[in-house]
Protein backbone atom coordinates (compact mmCIF):
# COMPACT_ATOMS: atom_id res chain seq x y z
CA UNK A 1 0.00 0.00 0.00
CA UNK A 2 1.23 3.50 -0.82
CA UNK A 3 1.19 5.88 2.17
CA UNK A 4 -0.84 8.75 0.79
CA UNK A 5 -1.96 12.16 2.03
CA UNK A 6 -5.54 13.39 1.73
CA UNK A 7 -4.57 15.78 -1.07
CA UNK A 8 -2.83 12.99 -2.98
CA UNK A 9 -5.73 10.56 -2.60
CA UNK A 10 -8.24 13.24 -3.64
CA UNK A 11 -6.27 14.00 -6.82
CA UNK A 12 -5.55 10.39 -7.75
CA UNK A 13 -9.21 9.40 -7.42
CA UNK A 14 -10.50 12.31 -9.50
CA UNK A 15 -7.79 11.85 -12.16
CA UNK A 16 -8.53 8.12 -12.39
CA UNK A 17 -12.17 8.69 -13.27
CA UNK A 18 -11.62 11.75 -15.44
CA UNK A 19 -9.29 9.54 -17.55
CA UNK A 20 -12.25 7.17 -17.90
CA UNK A 21 -14.62 9.73 -19.33
CA UNK A 22 -16.04 11.27 -16.15
CA UNK A 23 -16.62 15.00 -15.67
CA UNK A 24 -15.44 16.44 -12.37
CA UNK A 25 -18.26 18.45 -10.80
CA UNK A 26 -18.13 20.82 -7.84
CA UNK A 27 -18.98 19.48 -4.43
CA UNK A 28 -22.22 20.87 -3.05
CA UNK A 29 -22.90 22.85 0.11
CA UNK A 30 -22.95 20.95 3.41
CA UNK A 31 -26.44 22.40 3.85
CA UNK A 32 -28.79 20.75 1.33
CA UNK A 33 -30.79 23.07 -0.88
CA UNK A 34 -34.54 22.48 -1.18
CA UNK A 35 -34.21 19.16 0.62
CA UNK A 36 -36.32 18.57 3.74
CA UNK A 37 -34.91 15.09 4.31
CA UNK A 38 -31.67 15.83 6.16
CA UNK A 39 -30.14 18.73 8.05
CA UNK A 40 -26.77 18.31 6.37
CA UNK A 41 -25.32 16.71 3.26
CA UNK A 42 -24.43 13.26 4.62
CA UNK A 43 -23.06 11.60 1.48
CA UNK A 44 -21.75 12.49 -1.94
CA UNK A 45 -24.89 11.13 -3.57
CA UNK A 46 -27.34 13.46 -1.78
CA UNK A 47 -26.93 16.45 -4.13
CA UNK A 48 -27.30 14.06 -7.08
CA UNK A 49 -30.58 12.43 -6.06
CA UNK A 50 -32.71 14.20 -8.74
CA UNK A 51 -30.35 12.84 -11.40
CA UNK A 52 -30.31 9.34 -9.94
CA UNK A 53 -34.11 9.55 -10.09
CA UNK A 54 -33.99 10.25 -13.83
CA UNK A 55 -33.39 13.95 -14.39
CA UNK A 56 -30.64 14.71 -16.94
CA UNK A 57 -27.47 16.13 -15.39
CA UNK A 58 -26.04 19.12 -17.30
CA UNK A 59 -22.51 17.62 -17.16
CA UNK A 60 -23.49 14.29 -18.64
CA UNK A 61 -23.83 10.67 -17.52
CA UNK A 62 -20.38 10.08 -16.00
CA UNK A 63 -19.54 12.23 -12.98
CA UNK A 64 -16.96 12.36 -10.20
CA UNK A 65 -16.30 14.69 -7.26
CA UNK A 66 -15.20 15.11 -3.67
CA UNK A 67 -17.80 16.24 -1.17
CA UNK A 68 -17.82 17.67 2.37
CA UNK A 69 -20.20 15.57 4.46
CA UNK A 70 -21.55 15.95 7.99
CA UNK A 71 -23.14 13.22 10.07
CA UNK A 72 -24.16 13.99 13.64
CA UNK A 73 -26.15 10.91 14.65
CA UNK A 74 -23.21 9.71 16.76
CA UNK A 75 -22.06 13.11 17.97
CA UNK A 76 -21.72 11.83 21.53
CA UNK A 77 -19.35 9.08 20.38
CA UNK A 78 -16.84 11.63 19.09
CA UNK A 79 -13.83 11.54 21.37
CA UNK A 80 -12.84 7.96 20.64
CA UNK A 81 -10.06 7.39 18.08
CA UNK A 82 -12.41 6.75 15.17
CA UNK A 83 -15.58 8.88 15.11
CA UNK A 84 -15.82 12.12 13.11
CA UNK A 85 -18.80 14.41 12.54
CA UNK A 86 -17.28 15.83 9.34
CA UNK A 87 -15.53 13.90 6.59
CA UNK A 88 -14.78 14.07 2.87
CA UNK A 89 -16.35 11.59 0.47
CA UNK A 90 -14.92 10.65 -2.91
CA UNK A 91 -17.44 9.41 -5.45
CA UNK A 92 -18.16 8.54 -9.04
CA UNK A 93 -21.52 8.06 -10.74
CA UNK A 94 -23.00 6.49 -13.82
CA UNK A 95 -26.41 7.92 -14.69
CA UNK A 96 -27.79 5.20 -16.91
CA UNK A 97 -24.43 4.61 -18.63
CA UNK A 98 -22.00 1.87 -17.47
CA UNK A 99 -22.79 -0.73 -14.82
CA UNK A 100 -21.23 -3.64 -12.92
CA UNK A 101 -18.98 -5.05 -15.64
CA UNK A 102 -17.20 -1.70 -15.88
CA UNK A 103 -17.37 -0.55 -12.25
CA UNK A 104 -16.01 -3.65 -10.52
CA UNK A 105 -12.87 -3.91 -12.71
CA UNK A 106 -12.28 -0.16 -12.20
CA UNK A 107 -12.64 -0.58 -8.43
CA UNK A 108 -10.18 -3.45 -8.47
CA UNK A 109 -7.74 -1.50 -10.66
CA UNK A 110 -7.84 1.62 -8.48
CA UNK A 111 -7.34 -0.34 -5.27
CA UNK A 112 -4.59 -2.65 -6.50
CA UNK A 113 -2.78 -0.55 -9.13
CA UNK A 114 -3.21 3.06 -7.95
CA UNK A 115 -3.28 2.51 -4.18
CA UNK A 116 -1.16 -0.68 -4.49
CA UNK A 117 -3.19 -2.62 -1.96
CA UNK A 118 -2.07 -6.27 -2.15
CA UNK A 119 -4.76 -8.51 -3.61
CA UNK A 120 -4.32 -10.94 -0.74
CA UNK A 121 -5.44 -8.20 1.69
CA UNK A 122 -8.72 -7.55 -0.14
CA UNK A 123 -12.10 -9.09 0.70
CA UNK A 124 -15.48 -8.10 -0.72
CA UNK A 125 -19.14 -8.51 0.17
CA UNK A 126 -22.09 -8.86 -2.19
CA UNK A 127 -25.87 -9.12 -1.76
CA UNK A 128 -27.08 -12.57 -0.66
CA UNK A 129 -30.60 -12.22 -2.07
CA UNK A 130 -33.82 -11.53 -0.20
CA UNK A 131 -37.57 -10.87 -0.71
CA UNK A 132 -37.59 -12.53 -4.10
CA UNK A 133 -34.54 -10.57 -5.32
CA UNK A 134 -31.82 -12.99 -6.46
CA UNK A 135 -28.33 -13.10 -4.95
CA UNK A 136 -25.83 -10.95 -6.77
CA UNK A 137 -23.79 -13.71 -8.42
CA UNK A 138 -22.87 -11.36 -11.28
CA UNK A 139 -20.84 -9.14 -8.96
CA UNK A 140 -19.30 -12.17 -7.22
CA UNK A 141 -18.15 -13.64 -10.53
CA UNK A 142 -16.72 -10.30 -11.66
CA UNK A 143 -14.71 -10.03 -8.44
CA UNK A 144 -13.50 -13.61 -8.85
CA UNK A 145 -12.42 -12.93 -12.43
CA UNK A 146 -10.34 -10.02 -11.10
CA UNK A 147 -8.43 -12.32 -8.77
CA UNK A 148 -10.44 -12.35 -5.52
CA UNK A 149 -10.80 -16.01 -4.40
CA UNK A 150 -14.26 -17.30 -3.55
CA UNK A 151 -13.35 -17.70 0.13
CA UNK A 152 -12.90 -13.90 0.36
CA UNK A 153 -16.21 -13.11 -1.39
CA UNK A 154 -18.98 -12.97 1.22
CA UNK A 155 -22.72 -13.00 0.50
CA UNK A 156 -24.46 -10.86 3.12
CA UNK A 157 -28.16 -9.94 3.69
CA UNK A 158 -30.01 -6.72 2.93
CA UNK A 159 -29.00 -5.00 6.15
CA UNK A 160 -25.37 -5.21 5.04
CA UNK A 161 -25.43 -5.02 1.24
CA UNK A 162 -28.41 -3.05 0.02
CA UNK A 163 -29.01 0.64 -0.59
CA UNK A 164 -32.31 2.52 -0.63
CA UNK A 165 -34.70 3.63 -1.68
CA UNK A 166 -34.10 7.03 -0.12
CA UNK A 167 -37.83 7.59 0.26
CA UNK A 168 -40.76 5.18 0.43
CA UNK A 169 -40.35 4.40 -3.25
CA UNK A 170 -37.74 4.86 -5.96
CA UNK A 171 -34.36 3.56 -7.13
CA UNK A 172 -32.53 1.05 -4.97
CA UNK A 173 -30.35 -1.97 -5.31
CA UNK A 174 -27.58 -4.22 -4.02
CA UNK A 175 -24.13 -2.96 -3.24
CA UNK A 176 -20.66 -4.43 -3.04
CA UNK A 177 -18.31 -3.33 -0.29
CA UNK A 178 -14.52 -3.63 -0.35
CA UNK A 179 -12.49 -4.37 2.78
CA UNK A 180 -8.81 -4.42 3.70
CA UNK A 181 -7.59 -7.05 6.16
CA UNK A 182 -5.74 -5.07 8.84
CA UNK A 183 -3.84 -8.14 10.03
CA UNK A 184 -5.51 -8.17 13.43
CA UNK A 185 -6.57 -11.61 14.68
CA UNK A 186 -10.13 -12.74 13.94
CA UNK A 187 -12.52 -12.46 16.88
CA UNK A 188 -13.90 -15.96 16.20
CA UNK A 189 -14.80 -18.53 13.54
CA UNK A 190 -17.63 -16.32 12.19
CA UNK A 191 -15.46 -13.20 11.79
CA UNK A 192 -15.97 -11.69 8.35
CA UNK A 193 -16.08 -8.27 6.65
CA UNK A 194 -18.50 -6.04 8.50
CA UNK A 195 -17.50 -7.48 11.88
CA UNK A 196 -16.94 -4.80 14.52
CA UNK A 197 -13.73 -6.36 15.92
CA UNK A 198 -11.49 -4.25 13.67
CA UNK A 199 -9.95 -7.01 11.56
CA UNK A 200 -11.68 -5.79 8.40
CA UNK A 201 -11.63 -2.17 7.31
CA UNK A 202 -14.21 -0.98 4.74
CA UNK A 203 -12.50 1.16 2.12
CA UNK A 204 -15.06 1.59 -0.68
CA UNK A 205 -18.67 0.86 -1.59
CA UNK A 206 -20.19 0.36 -5.05
CA UNK A 207 -23.99 0.73 -5.14
CA UNK A 208 -25.83 -0.82 -8.09
CA UNK A 209 -29.18 0.96 -8.50
CA UNK A 210 -30.98 -1.55 -10.66
CA UNK A 211 -34.40 -1.83 -9.00
CA UNK A 212 -37.31 0.50 -8.35
CA UNK A 213 -39.46 -0.04 -5.28
CA UNK A 214 -43.13 0.59 -6.06
CA UNK A 215 -45.84 1.98 -3.77
CA UNK A 216 -47.13 -1.56 -3.12
CA UNK A 217 -43.70 -2.77 -2.00
CA UNK A 218 -42.65 -4.55 -5.18
CA UNK A 219 -39.10 -4.38 -6.59
CA UNK A 220 -39.09 -3.88 -10.35
CA UNK A 221 -35.87 -4.08 -12.37
CA UNK A 222 -35.18 -0.79 -14.17
CA UNK A 223 -34.02 -0.26 -17.73
CA UNK A 224 -31.98 2.78 -16.65
CA UNK A 225 -29.48 1.49 -14.12
CA UNK A 226 -27.13 3.74 -12.12
CA UNK A 227 -23.86 3.47 -10.23
CA UNK A 228 -23.11 5.38 -7.00
CA UNK A 229 -19.83 4.86 -5.16
CA UNK A 230 -18.34 6.32 -1.99
CA UNK A 231 -14.86 6.33 -0.42
CA UNK A 232 -14.14 8.26 2.79
CA UNK A 233 -10.87 10.17 2.54
CA UNK A 234 -9.94 10.33 6.22
CA UNK A 235 -10.43 6.64 7.00
CA UNK A 236 -8.77 5.54 3.76
CA UNK A 237 -5.59 7.56 4.26
CA UNK A 238 -5.39 6.27 7.84
CA UNK A 239 -5.25 2.67 6.64
CA UNK A 240 -2.88 3.52 3.76
CA UNK A 241 -0.53 5.28 6.18
CA UNK A 242 -0.68 2.43 8.65
CA UNK A 243 -2.20 4.66 11.33
CA UNK A 244 -4.42 3.31 14.07
CA UNK A 245 -6.67 6.38 14.02
CA UNK A 246 -7.78 9.17 11.69
CA UNK A 247 -6.53 11.53 14.40
CA UNK A 248 -2.97 10.35 13.71
CA UNK A 249 -3.05 11.58 10.09
CA UNK A 250 -2.07 14.96 8.66
CA UNK A 251 -5.71 16.15 8.45
CA UNK A 252 -6.02 16.16 12.26
CA UNK A 253 -2.48 16.37 13.67
CA UNK A 254 -1.95 20.13 12.99
CA UNK A 255 -5.29 20.87 14.70
CA UNK A 256 -4.35 18.74 17.69
CA UNK A 257 -0.93 20.44 17.79
CA UNK A 258 -2.62 23.85 18.10
CA UNK A 259 -4.85 22.57 20.92
CA UNK A 260 -1.75 21.17 22.64
CA UNK A 261 -0.05 24.57 22.30
CA UNK A 262 -3.05 26.38 23.81
CA UNK A 263 -3.55 23.91 26.66
CA UNK A 264 0.03 23.00 27.46
CA UNK A 265 -0.97 19.32 27.29
CA UNK A 266 0.70 16.94 24.84
CA UNK A 267 -1.59 14.76 22.74
CA UNK A 268 -0.95 11.15 23.72
CA UNK A 269 -0.10 11.86 27.35
CA UNK A 270 -3.32 10.36 28.72
CA UNK A 271 -6.53 8.92 27.29
CA UNK A 272 -8.61 11.29 29.40
CA UNK A 273 -7.10 14.45 27.92
CA UNK A 274 -6.84 12.84 24.46
CA UNK A 275 -10.64 12.43 24.41
CA UNK A 276 -11.15 16.13 25.08
CA UNK A 277 -8.53 17.11 22.49
CA UNK A 278 -10.18 14.93 19.84
CA UNK A 279 -13.60 16.43 20.62
CA UNK A 280 -12.26 19.98 20.27
CA UNK A 281 -10.41 19.12 17.05
CA UNK A 282 -13.36 17.39 15.39
CA UNK A 283 -16.03 19.85 16.49
CA UNK A 284 -14.12 22.98 15.48
CA UNK A 285 -13.25 21.39 12.14
CA UNK A 286 -16.94 20.65 11.53
CA UNK A 287 -18.09 24.07 12.80
CA UNK A 288 -15.60 25.77 10.49
CA UNK A 289 -16.96 23.84 7.51
CA UNK A 290 -20.54 24.81 8.42
CA UNK A 291 -19.84 28.50 9.09
CA UNK A 292 -17.49 28.82 6.12
CA UNK A 293 -19.84 27.11 3.67
CA UNK A 294 -21.34 29.01 0.74
CA UNK A 295 -24.75 28.48 2.36
CA UNK A 296 -23.45 28.44 5.92
CA UNK A 297 -25.80 28.94 8.84
CA UNK A 298 -25.13 30.52 12.24
CA UNK A 299 -25.70 29.12 15.76
CA UNK A 300 -29.37 29.03 16.78
CA UNK A 301 -31.88 26.86 18.63
CA UNK A 302 -33.36 25.11 15.58
CA UNK A 303 -32.25 22.89 12.72
CA UNK A 304 -28.70 23.16 11.45
CA UNK A 305 -28.07 26.11 13.76
CA UNK A 306 -28.87 23.98 16.80
CA UNK A 307 -26.40 21.28 15.74
CA UNK A 308 -23.76 23.96 15.12
CA UNK A 309 -24.39 25.46 18.55
CA UNK A 310 -24.09 22.06 20.17
CA UNK A 311 -20.78 21.37 18.42
CA UNK A 312 -19.33 24.73 19.45
CA UNK A 313 -20.46 24.40 23.05
CA UNK A 314 -19.12 20.88 23.36
CA UNK A 315 -15.77 22.15 22.04
CA UNK A 316 -15.75 25.03 24.56
CA UNK A 317 -16.60 22.71 27.42
CA UNK A 318 -13.76 20.33 26.57
CA UNK A 319 -11.36 23.21 26.01
CA UNK A 320 -12.04 24.37 29.56
CA UNK A 321 -11.54 20.81 30.75
CA UNK A 322 -8.06 21.00 29.17
CA UNK A 323 -7.38 24.22 31.04
CA UNK A 324 -7.48 26.54 28.04
CA UNK A 325 -8.23 30.07 29.21
CA UNK A 326 -9.99 32.80 27.25
CA UNK A 327 -11.49 32.62 23.77
CA UNK A 328 -9.62 30.05 21.71
CA UNK A 329 -11.92 28.58 19.05
CA UNK A 330 -10.98 31.06 16.31
CA UNK A 331 -7.31 30.17 16.78
CA UNK A 332 -8.08 26.50 16.15
CA UNK A 333 -10.34 27.39 13.20
CA UNK A 334 -7.45 29.24 11.56
CA UNK A 335 -5.53 25.95 11.40
CA UNK A 336 -8.53 24.23 9.78
CA UNK A 337 -8.75 26.98 7.15
CA UNK A 338 -5.02 26.73 6.48
CA UNK A 339 -5.41 22.99 5.90
CA UNK A 340 -8.50 23.13 3.67
CA UNK A 341 -8.41 26.54 2.00
CA UNK A 342 -7.13 25.15 -1.31
CA UNK A 343 -9.73 22.41 -1.97
CA UNK A 344 -12.49 24.53 -0.38
CA UNK A 345 -11.77 28.22 -1.18
CA UNK A 346 -15.09 29.27 0.36
CA UNK A 347 -13.40 28.82 3.75
CA UNK A 348 -10.91 31.56 2.87
CA UNK A 349 -13.67 33.79 1.53
CA UNK A 350 -15.73 33.45 4.72
CA UNK A 351 -12.99 33.23 7.34
CA UNK A 352 -13.91 36.46 9.12
CA UNK A 353 -17.48 35.23 9.52
CA UNK A 354 -16.12 31.95 10.90
CA UNK A 355 -13.95 33.73 13.47
CA UNK A 356 -16.67 36.21 14.50
CA UNK A 357 -19.42 33.61 14.97
CA UNK A 358 -17.18 31.22 16.89
CA UNK A 359 -16.03 33.96 19.24
CA UNK A 360 -19.54 35.30 19.84
CA UNK A 361 -20.90 31.86 20.62
CA UNK A 362 -17.92 31.08 22.84
CA UNK A 363 -18.55 34.20 24.94
CA UNK A 364 -22.29 33.45 25.19
CA UNK A 365 -21.67 29.89 26.30
CA UNK A 366 -19.17 30.93 28.96
CA UNK A 367 -22.01 32.95 30.48
CA UNK A 368 -24.34 29.94 30.18
CA UNK A 369 -21.85 27.75 32.01
CA UNK A 370 -21.86 30.24 34.87
CA UNK A 371 -25.66 30.10 34.97
CA UNK A 372 -25.49 26.31 34.98
CA UNK A 373 -23.20 26.30 37.98
CA UNK A 374 -25.63 28.59 39.81
CA UNK A 375 -28.49 26.23 38.91
CA UNK A 376 -26.43 23.33 40.24
CA UNK A 377 -25.81 25.15 43.51
CA UNK A 378 -29.54 25.82 43.91
CA UNK A 379 -30.33 22.19 43.17
CA UNK A 380 -27.99 20.75 45.80
CA UNK A 381 -29.08 23.37 48.34
CA UNK A 382 -32.72 22.26 48.17
CA UNK A 383 -31.80 18.57 48.06
CA UNK A 384 -29.62 19.02 51.13
CA UNK A 385 -32.48 20.68 53.02
CA UNK A 386 -34.63 17.62 52.24
CA UNK A 387 -31.88 15.28 53.42
CA UNK A 388 -31.35 13.88 49.92
CA UNK A 389 -27.76 13.26 48.91
CA UNK A 390 -28.28 11.99 45.36
CA UNK A 391 -28.90 14.06 42.23
CA UNK A 392 -31.53 12.31 40.13
CA UNK A 393 -30.83 11.15 36.60
CA UNK A 394 -33.45 13.55 35.27
CA UNK A 395 -31.87 16.53 37.02
CA UNK A 396 -28.40 15.53 35.81
CA UNK A 397 -29.74 15.25 32.27
CA UNK A 398 -31.37 18.68 32.52
CA UNK A 399 -27.98 20.15 33.46
CA UNK A 400 -26.54 18.41 30.40
CA UNK A 401 -29.29 19.34 27.96
CA UNK A 402 -29.98 22.92 29.13
CA UNK A 403 -26.59 24.08 30.35
CA UNK A 404 -24.22 21.75 28.52
CA UNK A 405 -22.92 20.02 31.66
CA UNK A 406 -21.39 16.61 30.86
CA UNK A 407 -22.17 13.92 33.41
CA UNK A 408 -18.48 13.94 34.41
CA UNK A 409 -18.71 17.61 35.42
CA UNK A 410 -21.92 17.04 37.38
CA UNK A 411 -20.31 14.08 39.20
CA UNK A 412 -17.21 16.13 39.98
CA UNK A 413 -19.20 19.07 41.39
CA UNK A 414 -21.47 16.67 43.29
CA UNK A 415 -18.53 14.88 44.89
CA UNK A 416 -17.12 18.20 46.08
CA UNK A 417 -20.36 18.81 47.99
CA UNK A 418 -20.78 15.25 49.28
CA UNK A 419 -23.43 14.20 46.75
CA UNK A 420 -23.73 11.27 44.38
CA UNK A 421 -25.40 11.16 40.95
CA UNK A 422 -27.92 8.62 39.67
CA UNK A 423 -25.83 7.67 36.65
CA UNK A 424 -28.19 4.90 35.55
CA UNK A 425 -31.10 7.34 35.56
CA UNK A 426 -29.01 9.82 33.57
CA UNK A 427 -28.12 7.12 31.01
CA UNK A 428 -31.79 6.19 30.64
CA UNK A 429 -32.78 9.84 30.09
CA UNK A 430 -29.88 10.28 27.71
CA UNK A 431 -30.77 7.11 25.77
CA UNK A 432 -34.38 8.26 25.46
CA UNK A 433 -33.16 11.63 24.15
CA UNK A 434 -30.88 9.89 21.61
CA UNK A 435 -33.67 7.61 20.44
CA UNK A 436 -36.02 10.57 19.94
CA UNK A 437 -33.28 12.38 17.99
CA UNK A 438 -32.54 9.36 15.81
CA UNK A 439 -36.24 8.71 15.23
CA UNK A 440 -36.74 12.32 14.19
CA UNK A 441 -33.70 12.17 11.93
CA UNK A 442 -34.79 8.86 10.43
CA UNK A 443 -38.30 10.18 9.91
CA UNK A 444 -36.91 13.24 8.27
CA UNK A 445 -34.81 11.07 5.96
CA UNK A 446 -37.70 8.75 5.26
CA UNK A 447 -39.98 11.59 4.31
CA UNK A 448 -38.45 12.24 1.12
CA UNK A 449 -35.30 12.35 -0.91
CA UNK A 450 -37.47 10.56 -3.44
CA UNK A 451 -40.54 12.72 -2.81
CA UNK A 452 -40.99 14.56 -6.08
CA UNK A 453 -44.76 14.52 -5.72
CA UNK A 454 -47.09 17.00 -7.37
CA UNK A 455 -47.41 18.96 -4.11
CA UNK A 456 -43.69 19.28 -3.38
CA UNK A 457 -42.96 20.09 -7.01
CA UNK A 458 -45.46 22.95 -6.93
CA UNK A 459 -44.13 24.21 -3.59
CA UNK A 460 -40.57 24.08 -4.87
CA UNK A 461 -41.58 26.18 -7.86
CA UNK A 462 -43.31 28.56 -5.45
CA UNK A 463 -40.02 29.18 -3.59
CA UNK A 464 -38.55 30.59 -6.80
CA UNK A 465 -41.56 32.85 -7.27
CA UNK A 466 -41.45 33.88 -3.61
CA UNK A 467 -37.81 34.93 -3.88
CA UNK A 468 -38.52 36.98 -7.02
CA UNK A 469 -41.45 38.71 -5.29
CA UNK A 470 -39.43 39.39 -2.13
CA UNK A 471 -36.67 41.03 -4.16
CA UNK A 472 -39.25 43.18 -5.92
CA UNK A 473 -40.84 44.31 -2.64
CA UNK A 474 -37.87 44.43 -0.25
CA UNK A 475 -34.88 44.94 -2.53
CA UNK A 476 -32.07 43.10 -4.28
CA UNK A 477 -30.32 42.33 -0.99
CA UNK A 478 -32.77 39.44 -0.54
CA UNK A 479 -31.06 36.09 -1.09
CA UNK A 480 -32.17 32.60 -0.22
CA UNK A 481 -30.40 31.19 2.85
CA UNK A 482 -32.22 27.90 3.01
CA UNK A 483 -35.49 26.15 2.39
CA UNK A 484 -37.41 23.15 3.62
CA UNK A 485 -40.29 21.68 1.65
CA UNK A 486 -42.78 19.03 2.70
CA UNK A 487 -45.95 18.01 0.82
CA UNK A 488 -47.91 20.33 3.13
CA UNK A 489 -45.91 23.59 3.15
CA UNK A 490 -42.74 25.43 2.23
CA UNK A 491 -40.30 27.14 4.55
CA UNK A 492 -38.02 29.78 3.04
CA UNK A 493 -35.14 31.60 4.80
CA UNK A 494 -33.82 34.82 3.26
CA UNK A 495 -31.52 37.73 4.06
CA UNK A 496 -33.37 40.76 5.41
CA UNK A 497 -32.62 42.85 8.47
CA UNK A 498 -36.08 43.61 9.85
CA UNK A 499 -39.57 42.21 10.31
CA UNK A 500 -41.81 42.51 7.26
CA UNK A 501 -44.90 44.68 7.64
CA UNK A 502 -48.37 43.22 7.01
CA UNK A 503 -48.54 45.42 3.89
CA UNK A 504 -45.29 43.97 2.55
CA UNK A 505 -46.45 40.41 3.21
CA UNK A 506 -49.71 41.03 1.36
CA UNK A 507 -47.87 42.65 -1.54
CA UNK A 508 -45.60 39.62 -1.89
CA UNK A 509 -48.61 37.28 -1.77
CA UNK A 510 -50.43 39.31 -4.41
CA UNK A 511 -47.42 39.36 -6.76
CA UNK A 512 -46.95 35.57 -6.55
CA UNK A 513 -50.66 34.87 -7.08
CA UNK A 514 -50.84 37.28 -10.01
CA UNK A 515 -47.96 35.45 -11.71
CA UNK A 516 -49.50 32.05 -10.94
CA UNK A 517 -52.75 33.13 -12.62
CA UNK A 518 -50.82 34.08 -15.78
CA UNK A 519 -50.15 30.34 -16.25
CA UNK A 520 -46.49 31.05 -16.97
CA UNK A 521 -44.52 28.39 -18.80
CA UNK A 522 -41.54 26.95 -16.91
CA UNK A 523 -38.56 26.27 -19.17
CA UNK A 524 -35.14 24.76 -18.51
CA UNK A 525 -31.78 25.41 -20.19
CA UNK A 526 -28.30 24.00 -19.76
CA UNK A 527 -25.41 26.45 -19.82
CA UNK A 528 -22.15 27.36 -18.10
CA UNK A 529 -22.24 29.21 -14.76
CA UNK A 530 -20.80 32.28 -16.49
CA UNK A 531 -23.58 32.24 -19.11
CA UNK A 532 -26.19 31.81 -16.37
CA UNK A 533 -24.96 34.88 -14.52
CA UNK A 534 -24.75 36.86 -17.76
CA UNK A 535 -28.40 36.04 -18.47
CA UNK A 536 -29.40 37.34 -15.04
CA UNK A 537 -30.07 34.00 -13.37
CA UNK A 538 -30.08 33.97 -9.56
CA UNK A 539 -27.32 31.61 -8.44
CA UNK A 540 -25.75 30.73 -5.12
CA UNK A 541 -22.85 28.52 -6.03
CA UNK A 542 -19.08 28.60 -6.12
CA UNK A 543 -18.11 26.94 -9.39
CA UNK A 544 -14.53 25.77 -9.66
CA UNK A 545 -14.51 23.58 -12.73
CA UNK A 546 -16.49 25.36 -15.44
CA UNK A 547 -19.18 22.67 -15.41
CA UNK A 548 -22.67 23.05 -16.84
CA UNK A 549 -25.69 24.09 -14.75
CA UNK A 550 -29.45 23.95 -15.26
CA UNK A 551 -31.37 27.23 -15.31
CA UNK A 552 -35.13 27.28 -14.72
CA UNK A 553 -37.14 30.25 -16.00
CA UNK A 554 -40.73 30.96 -14.91
CA UNK A 555 -41.88 33.13 -17.78
CA UNK A 556 -40.04 36.45 -17.50
CA UNK A 557 -40.71 36.57 -13.77
CA UNK A 558 -37.99 34.33 -12.30
CA UNK A 559 -34.73 32.80 -13.52
CA UNK A 560 -32.63 30.64 -11.17
CA UNK A 561 -29.92 28.02 -11.25
CA UNK A 562 -31.50 24.93 -9.68
CA UNK A 563 -31.68 21.14 -9.89
CA UNK A 564 -35.50 20.89 -9.83
CA UNK A 565 -38.17 19.60 -9.76
CA UNK A 566 -40.60 22.22 -11.15
CA UNK A 567 -44.09 22.39 -12.62
CA UNK A 568 -44.43 22.86 -16.38
CA UNK A 569 -47.01 25.70 -16.05
CA UNK A 570 -47.94 27.80 -13.03
CA UNK A 571 -51.69 27.87 -13.61
CA UNK A 572 -52.52 24.74 -11.58
CA UNK A 573 -50.30 25.48 -8.58
CA UNK A 574 -53.08 26.88 -6.41
CA UNK A 575 -53.44 30.02 -4.30
CA UNK A 576 -50.22 31.11 -2.54
CA UNK A 577 -50.70 32.09 1.11
CA UNK A 578 -48.06 33.15 3.66
CA UNK A 579 -48.81 31.60 7.06
CA UNK A 580 -46.02 33.21 9.05
CA UNK A 581 -43.05 35.57 8.79
CA UNK A 582 -40.50 35.44 11.60
CA UNK A 583 -36.83 35.70 12.52
CA UNK A 584 -34.62 32.73 11.76
CA UNK A 585 -31.27 34.13 12.93
CA UNK A 586 -29.42 37.45 12.90
CA UNK A 587 -30.13 39.15 9.57
CA UNK A 588 -32.19 36.21 8.30
CA UNK A 589 -36.00 36.04 8.14
CA UNK A 590 -38.18 32.98 7.62
CA UNK A 591 -41.46 32.58 5.74
CA UNK A 592 -43.80 29.62 5.98
CA UNK A 593 -46.36 29.37 3.21
CA UNK A 594 -48.82 27.01 1.55
CA UNK A 595 -50.53 26.51 -1.79
CA UNK A 596 -54.29 26.25 -1.29
CA UNK A 597 -56.27 24.37 -3.90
Amino acid sequence: MIPMTANELRKKFIDFFVERGHVQISGASVIPENDPTVLFTTAGMHPLVPYLLGQEHPSGKRLTDYQKCIRTGDIDSVGDPHHLTCFEMLGNWSLGDYFKKEMIPWSFEFLTKVLEIPVEKLSVTVFAGEDGIPRDTESAELWHSMGIPYDRIFFLPREDNWWGPAGETGPCGPDSEMFIDTGRPACGPDCKPGCKCGKYFEVWNDVFMQYRKTADGQFVEMDRKCIDTGMGIERTIAILQGKKSVYDTEVMQPILAKIAELSGIKYGDSEKTDVSMRIVADHIRTSTFILGDQRGCTPSNVGQGYILRRLIRRAVRNGKHLGIEGAFLAKVAQVVIDLYGEPYPELLENKEKVFDELTQEEVKFSETLEKGEKQFDKMVFFLDKQGVKEISGGSAFKLYDTYGFPIELTKELAAEKGFTVDEKGFEEAFAKHQELSRTAEAGQFKSGLGDHSEQTTALHTATHMLQAALRRVLGDHVQQKGSNITPERLRFDFTHGEKMTPEQIKEVEDIVNEEIKKDLKVTVQTMSPEEALKEGAMAFFSSKYGEQVTVYSIGDFSKEVCAGPHVEHTGDMGHFHILKEESSSAGVRRIKAVLER
